[in-house]
């Protein structure tokens, strides 16, 4: 008597409703075998696809006919149809020989085949490829229908952080803002930005806030996400280049903003680095390690502290052998002394406004002739990029030297459009004036916010007043650059200064004249 191990698969829910459910193919192998008196011995049911055969109850099958030396005895392998076996034609001929080594006969009771007739595995290839064909028109069509919908700018998949898939009562899907996550990744971007923070930092802080945590990958993975500034990626896809689409979901960021993060995240030199100084998180008695210069050699300074016979000494000193070091005390002491000639009393405020808003002025007037460059420039390599297209569909250019054109291009194109966009926001800009009341708060007393802050905050503080590190010789702080808002404040503050000393018989017409090198406002 022939002896008959059931297969039986199905792969989906949905199989169940054409007639492929695992109760309806067990009864008809049954019927089957008890109308060919074949004994069933093994059954094996299977809930996975058919494209390979990296199945887990499958491969425990076959690990049982290897380590039992089974396949001495010939036997049957029943299944209902060949796409029950499989859907993948190079890998089911592979499969079978393997099978015929183990003396096992695969054989569908509603396609039977006789293999031992050649003109037989020509409807065998007919009938293990149509499945195959059948699953890659599915695919294809699957492709189509996901990049016809990206064009029309709906999100596909699932919703970033942030957001949440929902449906409306007619069935269509759509995506919505999810709070609190919404907000905590709006605070995320902006702080990103800001530069003052490693992104890990930002991370920690954000996780800590209501709302789902997210890991390292996840986080870095969301401020590249272009999604959050209300755009999709349309892929590359054969002939079709990548594209940026507008998305119909709300965006939680602007373009700008998403583009800030994008600058943050691509410099060189930035490993999570927020200050001058780079990622050094100081104890509090050293805010200035890593910000200060050598005067006698250039090199940094560092700081550490020395045990003497009644208590610990602590220094800003340098490593080499120039041997300089000073009293920490004394440094942050004189630091905060030096931050307070950016002080103004408040009585200024509305004559430093009227200032910087005329200078502000002067300095956007200058900004058309600017943007005309960059726009020519943007055309420019957009033009590049479609030579270099012509001449890879032409087989004039190699595959990689076009990829490596433009991914060259893209990078100097990426800054161009921010440096546009930045330039379009401060064009049409029309509440200056407002901002510009907001950095003279924050300034008015910056030694004492100095002096509050904690170790972090102090750094974020330098770091916007002095973009290069400082260089101090004992007595006095040097730099060659400063901001230029802070900069302005000061100038003005001075040239008041020297008016009130001025004798009355002496007047000018030039009272606040400042240079018009623009500024940077400081947000702490």
């Amino acid at each position: 008597m022939k002896i008959a191990d059931l297969y039986i698969r199905v792969s989906t829910d949905e199989q169940a409703d054409k007639g492929y459910s695992q109760r309806d193919q067990e009864e008809r192998l049954r019927k089957h075998c008890a109308s060919s008196s074949i004994t069933v011995d093994k059954i094996i049911y299977e809930d996975h696809s058919a494209k390979t055969f990296e199945r887990p109850q499958w491969q425990k099958y076959l690990f049982g006919f290897r380590r039992h030396n089974a396949g001495k005895e010939v036997r049957l392998l029943l299944f209902t149809k060949w796409d029950r076996f499989s859907r993948n034609t190079s890998e089911a001929y592979q499969m079978i020989s393997k099978l015929n080594r183990l003396n096992i006969s695969p054989q569908a009771i509603e396609q039977p085949l006789d293999l031992r007739v050649p003109e037989n595995k020509l409807l065998l290839a007919i009938y293990l490829s149509t499945p195959e064909v059948e699953n890659d028109r599915r695919a294809l069509n699957v492709t189509y229908g996901m990049r016809r919908a990206i064009k029309e700018g709906r999100m596909m998949g699932t919703a970033p952080y942030g957001y949440i898939n929902k449906c409306t009562e007619d069935g269509r899907k759509y995506v919505a803002i999810k709070e609190p996550e919404a907000s905590n990744i709006i605070w995320a971007f902006k702080e990103v930005a800001k530069g003052h923070l490693p992104s890990a930092v930002v991370r920690e802080q954000m996780n800590k806030r209501e709302g789902r945590e997210l890991t390292r990958n996840s986080f870095l993975d969301a401020m590249r996400n272009i999604v959050y500034s209300g755009n999709i990626i349309l892929k590359a896809y054969n002939d079709e280049e990548e594209k940026i689409i507008r998305g119909k979901h709300e965006p939680l960021i602007s373009e700008e903003l998403f583009m800030k993060v994008q600058n943050v995240l691509r410099r060189k030199s930035n490993k999570d680095i927020f200050m001058p100084g780079g990622r050094i998180i100081n104890e509090d008695r050293y805010p200035l390690r890593g910000l200060l210069l050598c005067p006698a050699c250039g090199k940094n300074l560092t700081a550490s502290s020395a045990k003497g016979r009644s208590k610990h000494y602590y220094y800003y000193h340098c490593s080499t052998a120039c041997g300089f070091r000073h009293n920490s005390e004394i440094v942050n002491g004189l630091f905060e002394i030096e931050l307070s000639k950016f002080e103004f009393i408040p009585a200024f405020e509305k004559l430093l406004t009227t200032i910087l808003v005329k200078n502000f002025s002067t300095v956007t007037d200058g900004l058309d002739e600017e943007r005309k460059l960059m726009t020519e420039r943007v055309i420019k390599i957009e033009q590049k990029n479609a030579k270099a297209r012509d001449l890879y569909l032409e087989d004039k250019l190699d595959e990689d030297d076009f990829r490596e054109v433009k991914k060259k291009n893209k990078v100097e194109l990426d800054e161009l459009i921010f440096k546009l966009n930045s330039l379009k926001e401060t064009k049409k800009e029309n509440n200056i004036e407002h901002k510009l009341e907001e950095a003279l708060k924050a300034v008015t007393n910056i030694s004492e916010r100095y002096k509050k802050a904690n170790s972090i905050d102090k750094r974020a503080i330098i770091g916007l007043i002095y973009p290069e590190k400082l260089t101090f010789n004992g007595d006095v702080f040097q730099t060659t650059k400063i901001n230029s808002f802070v900069e302005t404040i000061f100038l003005i503050k001075k040239e008041i200064g020297n008016k009130k000393n001025r004798q009355r018989s002496k007047k000018t017409s030039n009272v606040g004249h400042v240079t018009s090198t623009g500024f940077k406002p400081v947000t702490f």
